[in-house]
């Protein structure tokens, strides 16, 4: 009886050697179906590309009509080899011409063939071609048969990946890989990015396929999944992780899948087929996921996620990959591809050298959207499948303005986008021309236009925007980029940098707000099961009053001389701020005792994003010195919409009529006992909405730097008061149908506004 494991790995050490010859690719990939058929005793082999207008070529074949090679074609889904293609799934038929979907092409002469087998040639889960063989005799092919076939099918995906077929490409012709995308999303930030994509989480690209050692190679991915199953039982066994909750039942999941006997099973057997470690690991995942990425079920979709997430952690257990190593190639123009992200991930990467992100998930409202924003690049979100369809280096534009992602763009393409950044930039230059205008009605009222920012390098756009101060300064981005917790030290140090840079104008630092979405990664809290609404912000700081002592400390050392301007996030009770005054006094006398110098005057204000407030405003203006509306938090806990949900972020309005009538609730109260008021979330940057936060009464808004200009470009042309009485008689009018976004946007319209 013959060993069934043999035969292809004489196939597998032949394609070895194949591939190390200095041949031309025609000849190469006549070669390798010529060596696959004699290996497999089959009477003919052919190997089909699939082209970028989704036809499938026949690029080689042995025992077929060879004048068919390059004009045999199948659109996908069309024949049997169409039907492999669309399904990513092998075929194997004993007698093909009694299958329904059987075409039959006379260019080929393959009529006299009844046996089939077909497998796809993948890649990442995606079908690039198509390997056949056939026999006359009719037959079923055995199962190490179609195991060979699909081995060499993956040589085949890296010929097609390294593009070595294009150089047999007819002219005018593209492969499907390297073929232009364009995805459709969400804007999350406007602007116009052109560079190449960086996978935030880079695809192991296996260049070892075919394995000198099978024993050796058995024994390398028992080590690596041991490793594998240790970080994962290590993960489980963690504190914050020990109690139930969402993130535990995904680890549960991994190691579920870690101990799959199925899963280590079929790695195995590709090993003995021929292939290394990592090369099975490879093929194993893409078959797995070319089966599940057709799945409609969201939850199964979801564990496909997580078995990918899997099989990419062995594979780096396996290539020793490290992500130190993918950064030192990192492009001058990149545009980060991600399926989500954390804002503390992003602001990881060389800041200069971005252009854009594109998210497959996420909400406009998520904080690595804010921090994107305020770095100034643009951002696409719920992009689908743009991570498997594009790979690192690829070219790529993207359009936050019209919310589409260009991958491998035409040449045409390109040239409009370079034009289009080109107009961009000279508008820009027309708001720079504006930096110095005072920003004034038409009817002559002053509005405060202040700026967010959260780190030193923001610091130089305060001039070159002309804001009049920074409104926001999030003090928890220098926690959630240090490794460690920055010391009492480094924080007063780095305020004082800020206010230095800050020149004269105020700067209003928001204590740490740390917890929810925003992790710092060695501040380990517990597993929540609604975080933006437990243990966050003021709350955590109150629990850990050393935690905000050292801060507070470190804010009124930094501001001897000068003025210093606080305020407190997510307060929920008037009481809430009276205990932060108690530890500000005692801050204040440690620091007297020691005779350092105190500011010569201390603003002390609270964050509105909590809807109990809103019963509390007489208390809470009594208590404080000025109000900071949060408008982000505020709408998500007034309207109950979770900002980070992208089926529910854009649900409601912010200009609709309750959040309105809201904010103008707020203004009335702080009017009512004289106390300043500002906003500064998402609403304040765009020009619309930043022109009806100023009809409803507010006199100072904070946005992004780069939304200054467009938002001064629309008050110079706005009459506030006129639009204040329409606003007010549309807000009191409870029996109007028509969206009162309309009505702004005709009233814009009417008065050559530009918003």
């Amino acid at each position: 009886m013959r060993d069934l494991s043999a035969g292809p790995r004489v196939l597998l050490k032949r394609l070895r050697e194949l591939m190390a010859e200095p041949l031309e690719p025609q000849e190469r990939l006549d070669q390798i179906v010529r060596q696959i058929a004699s290996n497999m005793v089959a009477e003919v082999c052919s190997a089909y590309v699939l082209r970028s207008d989704g036809v499938l070529e026949l690029y080689a074949t042995e025992g077929l009509n060879k004048d068919a090679v390059h004009l045999a074609q199948l659109k996908m889904g069309q024949g049997l080899v169409g039907t492999i293609a669309a399904s990513a799934q092998p075929l194997n038929l004993s007698d093909a011409q009694a299958h329904p979907a059987f075409r039959y092409l006379p260019e080929t002469g393959e009529e006299i063939y009844h046996s089939f087998l077909g497998v796809p040639i993948l890649r990442a889960g995606r079908s690039l071609g198509v390997l056949v063989v056939q026999n006359k005799a009719q037959r079923n092919y055995r199962e190490d048969e179609l195991e060979a076939l699909e081995t060499t099918a993956m040589v085949l995906a890296e010929m097609i990946a390294t593009g070595e077929l294009k150089k047999i490409t007819r002219p005018g012709l593209e492969l499907d890989l390297t073929r232009p995308v364009t995805i459709d999303g969400d804007s999350y930030s406007e602007g116009i990015g052109l560079g190449y994509v960086v996978l935030h989480e880079p695809r192991i690209v296996v260049t070892n396929l075919l394995n000198e050692d099978t024993e050796t190679e058995i024994r390398r991915l028992a080590d690596a999944l041991g490793s594998l199953r240790i970080s994962i039982d290590d993960m489980l066994s963690r504190r914050e992780i020990s109690m139930e909750g969402e993130h535990r039942d995904v680890l549960e999941t991994y190691r579920m899948f870690a101990h799959d006997q199925g899963w280590v099973r079929r790695m195995e057997e590709a090993i003995n087929n021929g292939l290394t470690a990592e090369a099975a690991v490879e093929k194993v995942q893409s078959d797995t996921k070319a089966r599940m990425i057709r799945l409609t079920d969201p939850y199964l979709r979801e564990r496909m996620h997580d078995f990918d997430d899997l099989a990419n952690r062995l594979l780096r257990q396996l290539t020793g990959f490290s992500p130190r190593s993918a950064a030192e190639g990192f492009p001058a123009d990149a545009v980060i591809f991600a399926r989500a992200m954390g804002a503390a991930e992003l602001l990881d990467y060389p800041r200069a050298n971005l252009r854009g992100l594109v998210l497959e998930e996420g909400a406009v409202t998520s904080h690595v959207v804010i921090v994107a924003r305020a770095m100034g690049i643009a951002v696409v979100g719920q992009a689908a499948g743009a991570v498997a369809l594009a790979e690192n280096g690829d070219p790529v534009i993207i359009d936050g303005v019209d919310a589409k992602v260009h991958i491998r763009p035409v040449a045409d393409l390109q040239k409009a986008y370079e034009e289009k950044v080109r107009l961009r930039a000279r508008r820009q230059e027309q708001f720079r021309a504006l930096r110095d205008v005072e920003p004034l009605t038409k009817d002559g009222q002053r509005i405060k236009l202040q700026m967010n920012a959260g780190l030193l390098v923001d610091l130089p756009q305060l001039a070159e925007s002309g804001a009049d101060g920074i409104g926001l300064f999030r003090t928890e981005l220098q926690f959630m980029i240090s490794s460690t917790m920055p010391k009492g030290e480094e924080q007063e140090s780095f305020y004082r940098s800020v206010l230095k840079q800050a020149n004269g104008r105020p700067v209003t630092f928001r204590t740490l707000d740390i917890g929810g979405d925003k992790v710092v990664s060695y501040f380990r809290s517990q597993e929540e099961e609604n975080p933006a609404l437990g243990w966050r912000a003021i709350r955590l700081s109150l629990d850990r009053p050393g935690l905000l002592r050292i801060q507070l400390r470190a804010l009124l050392k930094a501001a001897a001389g000068a003025e210093l301007k606080m305020m407190l996030p997510m307060v929920t009770e008037v009481a809430e701020i009276r205990a932060v005054r108690e530890l500000m006094q005692k801050e204040v006398q440690y620091i007297s005792k020691f005779g350092h110098p105190l500011p010569k005057k201390l603003q002390f204000g609270a964050m509105l994003e909590v809807p109990a407030l809103l019963w509390q405003l007489d208390e809470l203006m009594e208590e404080v010195d000025f109000v900071s509306v949060g408008s982000n938090d505020l709408f998500q806990f007034s309207m109950a919409v979770d900002r980070g949900n992208a089926r529910v972020a854009d649900r409601f309005d912010v200009l609709g009529r309750p959040f309105l009538r809201i904010l103008r609730d707020i203004v009335r109260g702080a009017d009512r006992n004289n106390t300043p008021v500002t906003l500064c979330g998402e609403m304040a940057g765009k020009p619309l909405s930043a022109m009806t936060l100023l009809g409803i009464g507010f006199r100072s808004i904070s946005m992004s730097p780069t939304a200054i200009g467009p938002v001064k470009a629309m008050l110079l042309g706005l009459d506030v008061s006129k639009l204040s009485v329409e606003l007010e008689a549309a807000l009191d009018d409870h029996r109007s149908l028509v969206p009162l976004r309309d009505l702004l946007v005709r009233f814009a319209e009417d008065n050559n506004i530009p918003v």
